[in-house]
């Protein structure tokens, strides 16, 4: 009973949480300094939902992960990316307006994407008929609920109460960061045995991944002409996945917990990767372009 109450209410209102402080943090102006600059916006869409998802199969395919697990990654890559993919651009001194803009706009396109690729992943990895179940429109519902409509509330706060929002923004950041750790810890806790059981085939695989597309999302900017600190950004975009979605998707859209064991492993292992590449690359950045 408890396991179905943190499955069912707890975890998507830890989400809806989450995103609702990402929209306190933005205004129209972020999306239109988008349109400004939709070179960088379209490197990062490109990175983020058509190269993350096919590294991911790729990666499966070689490493031989099958069944859920399988499932539960390609979960992990339809995801958008993280909230505190902004903190780590900060620390990385790269674009945090381009990201901000990018998180906004990737929870937007996950509505419409995610729902499509974990139905193509059900009928995949585990057959025809467990794709055929999946409610595709229910699910783009359900994703809306607990991102889209969370940031546009966020928005409207900050638009018709400007100066209190703006004094419980970093406040709702930091509860955002402690949220998303409890959400991570439950889903560990709750899953356990499958991932002791598991970790030694699953950490590598998660580890490996997250390198490759700070990697693949640096590197494909840079090569487009993107500036220094676009292109530091669109890697931290690219790798820092939106693990509590994947959490929610697994546990509570399709009440599957062993799919919930890759994001919660790419939910702790990312932040390595990602502070490790976010410190390295603060001189990069701070060099003339």
């Amino acid at each position: 009973m408890q396991g179905d109450i943190v499955s069912s209410v707890l975890l998507p209102l830890i989400l809806a949480f989450i995103m609702f402080s990402l929209g306190l943090g933005l205004t129209p102006a972020d999306f239109q300094r988008i349109a400004k600059q939709p070179r960088a916006l379209l490197v990062g869409v490109f990175c983020h939902f058509v190269l993350l998802p096919l590294v991911c199969y790729g990666m499966i395919t070689a490493f031989g992960i099958t069944g859920v697990f399988a499932v539960g990654f390609m979960i992990l890559a339809s995801c958008p990316t993280g909230t505190t993919s902004n903190l780590l651009t900060y620390l990385a001194r790269g674009d945090v307006a381009l990201a901000l803009s990018f998180t906004a706009v990737a929870s937007v396109i996950t509505i419409f994407t995610l729902p499509m690729i974990v139905a193509w992943s059900l009928g995949h990895f585990l057959g025809a008929a467990r794709a055929v179940d999946v409610p595709v429109g229910t699910m783009m519902g359900q994703v809306f609920l607990v991102l889209g409509l969370p940031v546009m509330i966020g928005m409207v706060v900050r638009r018709v109460w400007p100066e209190p929002a703006l004094k419980f923004e970093p406040k709702a950041t930091k509860i955002a960061t402690w949220l998303f750790v409890l959400i991570v810890v439950l889903a560990v806790i709750k899953n356990w045995p499958l991932l002791r059981d598991n970790f030694t085939s699953l950490a590598p695989f998660a580890v490996t991944l997250n390198l490759s597309m700070l990697a693949c999302g640096f590197l494909v900017a840079w090569m487009v002409r993107l500036s220094k600190r676009q292109s530091v950004t669109l890697g931290i975009e690219t790798a820092m996945q939106n693990a509590a979605l994947a959490l929610v998707i697994a546990s509570t859209v399709l009440k599957e917990d062993a799919m919930a064991v890759p994001g919660a492993l790419y939910g702790v292992l990312m932040y390595a990767g990602g502070l490790i590449f976010a410190l390295s690359m603060r001189r990069f950045t701070a060099e003339p372009a």
